[in-house]
């Protein structure tokens, strides 16, 4: 396969920051970084660093890509977004220079780059000790990779497995972001939201808590899906008892 099949690119519109359910400390940081970004050539000017390098880590189904997404729209900027855990599995032995490709057209086309399932960079050092090696030698890559980019490239890592991760490579993000399970109050708000835009009697669903924002949505979608089609499928018996009486 070809790298390209390993990688997206996206400027297409998706929500917005404000829209996104973060904890308080997650939009501080994110407001910070973007008045960084915004105010990048004063702040250049004075060779202070701005913060480019994140690490967005915690429970799967919680928004780190969408919030990924949601940076790279407000700072207008394209996303390239890579799946480590595909192209580590894959081609090991090449992973340090496509990775290094791909690092180099974030810089050329002054991107955000996403790299998803970063903990794929860790897990894998506890193979043999060729695969560990091989594991070695790209950690270091990536480890330099991410000292030379440029200020005005953004990187973002996501993971649900922070804990596998070289320490060496989580120094280098100067934000760090928990996504965590929303309380029991914050999913009823979500779920009040998501059926909100529908009638009242498609609208009854069976709240499940302790679970994602992803994993809400699609109990609501599908309840309020089946109410409709169960609605659709009553009135049709109907018409067709009212065309026998006739």
């Amino acid at each position: 396969m070809a790298l390209s099949d390993f990688i997206i690119i996206s400027k297409e519109a998706t929500i917005g920051l404000d829209e996104i359910h973060l904890s308080e400390a997650n939009k501080n940081g994110l407001n910070q970084l973007l008045k960084e970004f915004k105010h990048f050539e004063i702040l250049n000017h004075y060779k202070l660093p701005v913060a480019n390098k994140i690490f967005l880590f915690g429970h799967t189904g919680c928004g780190k890509t969408t919030t990924a997404k949601a940076i790279a729209q407000a700072l207008d900027k394209k996303i390239i977004i890579l799946n480590l855990g595909n192209i580590v599995s894959s081609r090991l032995g090449e992973t340090a220079k496509n990775i290094t490709e791909v690092f180099k057209k974030a810089a050329r086309e002054n991107a955000v780059l996403l790299l998803d399932e970063f903990d794929s960079i860790g897990k894998l050092r506890d193979h043999d000790d060729k695969d560990s090696s091989e594991m070695k030698r790209l950690v270091n890559t990536v480890i330099q990779l991410i000292d030379e980019l440029p200020s005005n490239v953004l990187l973002i890592a996501a993971t649900n497995h922070p804990s596998v991760i070289d320490t060496a490579l989580l120094r280098r993000f100067q934000l760090k972001l928990k996504f965590e399970l929303p309380n029991r109050n914050q999913l009823d708000v979500y779920y009040d939201s998501l059926l909100e835009k529908f009638p009242e009697e498609f609208s009854t669903v069976m709240r499940v808590y302790n679970i994602s924002y992803a994993e809400a949505k699609d109990i609501t979608f599908s309840a309020v899906k089946n109410a409709i089609i169960a609605n659709e499928e009553a009135k049709a018996q109907l018409q067709l008892h009212q065309k026998a009486v006739l």
